[in-house]
């Protein structure tokens, strides 16, 4: 589809740096440094998508013709880097530079869109799409929508439907697919169609031992607590000992850890309920409420 603007241009000069502004695009990239450690690939990658919808809005704005750019993406990486939440920031983006109306995220996995019974799926799956026009569509785990080994399994009639969408309404409405790197190169693989109506394929990479403690000292301060140096000592002895465990998943472990964290020390100031807590009682967490964990009591053995 191209785009060409009906009525000549009153100028033919526009200001990309005011349009920026405007935009509050810088604000949403700020806050999506705020909001994730690490992940400078990921979050240079969005700057560049940015850069190019502006550009795009420029050159419709001086009447030159231009096609309809596809925004549909692919974010791949393990559990807890980040993708539900660049997701968001994306969403912002499109809806303030113009190209989604609401900037909503609806996020959604298999059983949200493949019914159980014949004529089950295309309702449910229609269902899910009118509330994600106009906005972007997250389909996490998005593989499981195929499963050729069941004769009588119906993601396929979800799939025909989502790559109508996908084509006939691009201008209202963004998919992104999400998942394990390698299941989703299966995926497109066996579903050509997905891969020609994607754009853009993001990696997001597994966090860094030192990432993971800055994620968790900001879950920290964000909850208005904070680790006492026996605390920080133990955390940074944790979190190798954890990223060994089985189900690790980066950031949501890390936020799993500090709740555990946070209970131990709920039940520690509840043994000394006969004492006056002081606001510093309240908001530290101690070595010992990280060290109960049992992961240090047999980190060899493989468990969550």
């Amino acid at each position: 589809m191209s785009a060409k603007s009906d009525t000549p241009p009153a100028s033919d000069e526009f200001d990309l740096e005011a349009e920026f502004r405007r935009s509050n695009v810088q604000e949403v990239l700020d806050k999506l440094d705020r909001e994730l450690i690490g992940l400078q690939s990921v979050k240079q990658r969005i700057r560049e998508i940015a850069a190019l919808l502006l550009v795009d809005r420029a050159r419709r704005q001086l009447g030159l013709e231009t096609g309809a750019p596809t925004l549909h993406m692919s974010f791949t990486g393990n559990p807890g880097t980040g993708k539900t939440t660049v997701a968001m920031r994306m969403a912002d983006i499109l809806k303030n530079l113009g190209y989604v109306r609401q900037g909503h995220l609806v996020s959604v996995t298999r059983d949200d869109l493949v019914g159980q019974y014949i004529g089950h799926t295309a309702p449910k799956t229609r269902e899910v799409i009118k509330k994600a026009l106009g906005g972007v569509l997250f389909i996490d785990e998005a593989y499981y929508l195929y499963k050729p080994e069941n004769e009588r399994d119906y993601g396929q009639e979800a799939i025909e439907i989502l790559l109508q969408v996908m084509e006939n309404q691009r201008d209202d409405l963004v998919v992104i697919l999400a998942g394990y790197a390698d299941r989703m190169e299966t995926f497109f693989r066996s579903n050509p169609g997905f891969r020609s109506r994607i754009a853009h394929h993001l990696d997001f990479p597994d966090y860094s031992q030192g990432e993971l403690f800055q994620i968790a000292e900001l879950m920290v301060a964000h909850q208005q607590y904070k680790l006492s140096p026996g605390a920080i000592t133990a955390l940074k002895e944790y979190i190798p000992l954890r990223m060994k465990q089985e189900h690790f998943a980066n950031a949501r472990s890390m936020r799993n850890a500090i709740d555990r964290a946070k209970l131990r020390q709920a039940n520690r100031l509840f043994e000394k309920r006969a004492t006056k807590l002081t606001r510093t009682d309240l908001m530290t967490i101690e070595a010992e409420d990280i060290r109960q964990s049992r992961i240090f009591a047999e980190p060899d053995k493989k468990r969550g």
